[in-house]
């Protein structure tokens, strides 16, 4: 039989052994790129290890709710801990066996983007953990596609649902897709998160990581890669916010010098004098070099569609998508973060044949809506880079 100095000798031990290892899992969750993978909220600045505490408390059956207050997640463990008919090792355990399935989830590349997208559409990380067990990673990971197809396509995938009927059923998803319907916007914005994802996971020797971290800190919209007629600037200041960034683009190109001096007479103007300038001829003759007719309807759907950070994608909406993309490209090589396919979009890598880089024709839509559809489905068709 143990003596009691014994006991309290190796119960300072491990005392000593959970504070340590206590700090270790509380730096691994101030890495932003593991948290925001894990969270859609920015959490605090210190004690993130009571996001484990609550996962461990959930799976226990705590009741829902207990999470909103962090002190209180705290009070509970260490009220249990006090029981003498409870092992404070066998539940600190169970904290670090959750950390380790996080962090599988996160060195796992696939299972990174995948679960990262459940995560940031509001799927709970106890639920996706729930699908985990007792299956294997193979089958977990066939579950998280399936969910995400329940998700984003809509209804469930039969287990035996043919490729050729599983293109059918995405491209009739996205030819559904109207952003002029207020109600398909949120999953419009979902199909083209995944479709970053899915393009990531498509090469099995890019190590290329979604950053999610970048992508959560900032508001994104959805933005027509080419502006529509119904965004032509009506209020003075806005006609010359407009025009300037086309004469920006059109003086590196050093052509259209006489469309130039134009544009520089019409912002010169004070809003009074420009009252008795022709603007919407000057906006036609604009329009006609960058291949913008404001009679060709264009659409909303998918294909003109891509994911823009709020605050580039309200002060660049409506300019010609040449503007656009040399604004897009400047914050790339700036360091700036930009979701893979809106870079692959401007920079045309989805048009069979490029020919002018200045304007975002019909060709270059029916390509990018054709490389969308069959990324997706490659993805729910689970073929892509396997698992390491």
């Amino acid at each position: 039989m143990r003596r009691p100095d014994e006991k309290e000798s190796e119960a300072a031990a491990l005392q000593l052994r959970i504070a340590h290892e206590w700090d270790q899992l509380e730096k691994a969750l101030q890495a932003d790129a593991f948290w925001y993978f894990l969270s859609n909220r920015p959490g605090p600045q210190r004690n993130r290890i009571g996001f484990l505490f609550e996962l461990v408390a959930k799976a226990d059956g705590i009741p829902d709710g207990i999470g909103d207050d962090g002190y209180e997640i705290f009070y509970t463990y260490s009220k249990k801990l006090k029981d003498d008919r409870i092992s404070p090792e066998l539940e600190w355990l169970k904290i670090k066996q959750t950390y380790m399935t996080l962090e599988e989830w996160f060195e796992d590349r696939t299972l990174y983007h995948i679960v990262g997208f459940l995560i940031q559409q509001g799927f709970g990380v106890e639920k996706i953990r729930s699908l985990s067990e007792p299956i294997t990673k193979s089958e977990f990971e066939r579950k998280l596609r399936d969910e995400v197809f329940a998700m984003v396509i809509g209804g469930p995938k039969p287990v035996d649902l043919s490729r050729e009927d599983l293109c059918e059923r995405v491209n009739e998803s996205l030819d559904d897709m109207d952003y002029g319907t207020d109600a398909h916007k949120s999953r419009i914005r979902s199909i083209l998160l995944l479709f970053n994802l899915a393009t990531l996971l498509e090469s099995p020797r890019s190590n290329l990581r979604f950053q999610f971290d970048s992508f959560k800190r900032e508001d994104w919209d959805i933005e027509h890669v080419r502006s529509v007629a119904s965004e032509r600037p009506l209020r003075h200041h806005d006609r010359v916010d407009w025009l300037k960034r086309c004469l920006g683009y059109l003086e590196t190109q050093e052509t259209e010098v006489e469309l130039c001096s134009g544009i520089e007479a019409f912002v010169a103007l004070s809003q009074k004098d420009a009252i008795n300038v022709d603007f919407d001829a000057l906006y036609e003759r604009v329009l006609g070099v960058f291949k913008e007719s404001d009679d060709e309807d264009v659409d909303h759907g998918i294909a003109n569609l891509t994911l823009l950070d709020q605050s580039t994608n309200r002060s660049y909406k409506n300019a010609v998508f040449a503007v656009k993309r040399q604004r897009l490209l400047s914050l790339d090589q700036s360091g700036i973060f930009v979701p893979l396919c809106t870079r692959n979009v401007f920079l045309k890598c989805y048009s069979p044949q490029v020919d002018n880089v200045m304007f975002w024709s019909s060709n270059d839509r029916n390509a990018y809506r054709e490389v969308i559809a069959k990324t997706l489905v490659n993805f729910f068709d689970g073929n892509q880079e396997v698992s390491k």
